[in-house]
């Protein structure tokens, strides 16, 4: 069974570490990324999500959200999976949208990636 709670590292080595998971699938966490829209170095920020408890044989799957905290205008959401291959090496995969804050209607367009 793949476990959410800890640190994690990904490819741009970025960490996130997540609290315990709750019995209803919720959870904290601190996300210190090492991407910024500002280029501006950042500060540790604020993640909360939840965790779908898999089917019997499955893997669990996530979502959750990141407010980038006093660095950026921008909030990111992010959802996955968890997996373990058969060497007990736990894998997230995750998509994200991360919406950045424009000053008009007119520029919605350029506001997610």
């Amino acid at each position: 069974q793949c476990q959410l709670s800890g640190l994690w590292k990904n490819e741009q080595d970025s960490l996130m570490e997540i609290s315990a998971v709750r019995d209803d699938g919720v959870f904290q966490g601190k996300y210190l990324t090492q991407v910024t829209l500002a280029g501006v170095c950042a500060r540790a920020s604020p993640l909360t999500g939840t965790q779908q408890q898999p089917g019997e044989g499955g893997w669990p799957t996530f979502a959750f959200t990141v407010h980038w905290d006093k660095f950026s205008n921008a909030t990111a959401a992010f959802a996955g999976q968890c997996f373990v291959d058969t060497g007990g090496k736990e894998t997230l995969t995750t998509m994200w949208l991360l919406r950045e804050a424009v000053g008009s209607l007119e520029e919605d367009w350029k506001a997610t990636r």
